[in-house]
């Protein structure tokens, strides 16, 4: 499925058609990014039944010095839903940023987030997610996963993904992107 434009109106839709992949190839693990847990309360919201939900947001400190962008009781309500939620350094834009912010040039993890990007920022999140949530032990190692990712706000990418630690990186595989936008 491509989607004709980036963005939060596609939201639904892509979660649905994660969800949908999820049952018929029997995955039982979804990722989502959410930042705040709206992209997530939206998947609760569908029929995910059998189907272990982890969010993954921005780290505390991406929108500013200490600024976490989901609140306190949205984690809580999240988590009485049996979300489980991943705060963390992103995996492809840690101490590599800082590096490049403070001194320039770009560093490996750049530079796979770039080349992933070629394919659309969705995309880009969806693979990063993923490898965040197998560090975390949040999903099963050699499992299929399904990752929600967006290309602004909400979610307008999902793939199928057998994640890979990133000590590992380059052993992911993408094996099915299900949908994306067409441009990004």
């Amino acid at each position: 499925m491509i989607w004709e434009k980036v963005g939060s109106e596609n939201t639904v839709d892509t979660l649905k058609i994660a969800i949908s992949n999820c049952k018929k190839h029997q995955i039982s693990h979804i990722v989502v990014a959410s930042n705040t847990g709206a992209t997530v309360r939206k998947a609760l919201d569908l029929d995910i039944s059998g189907i272990s939900i982890v969010c993954v947001t921005h780290h505390v400190g991406f929108r500013g010095p200490g600024i976490d962008e989901m609140s306190k009781d949205e984690r809580a309500y999240l988590g009485s839903c049996g979300v489980k939620i991943l705060t963390t350094t992103h995996v492809l834009a840690g101490v590599d940023r800082a590096l490049r912010n403070q001194y320039g040039g770009i560093h490996p993890p750049e530079i796979i987030a770039n080349s992933l990007r070629m394919l659309g920022q969705g995309l880009k999140v969806c693979v990063e997610i993923s490898i965040m949530a197998l560090d975390a032990g949040l999903v099963p190692h050699g499992n299929q996963i399904v990752a929600v990712g967006g290309s602004s706000s909400g979610a307008d990418t999902a793939a199928i993904i057998v994640p890979a630690h990133s000590n590992n990186v380059f052993d992911l595989r993408v094996h099915e992107i299900l949908c994306k936008p067409r441009t990004w």
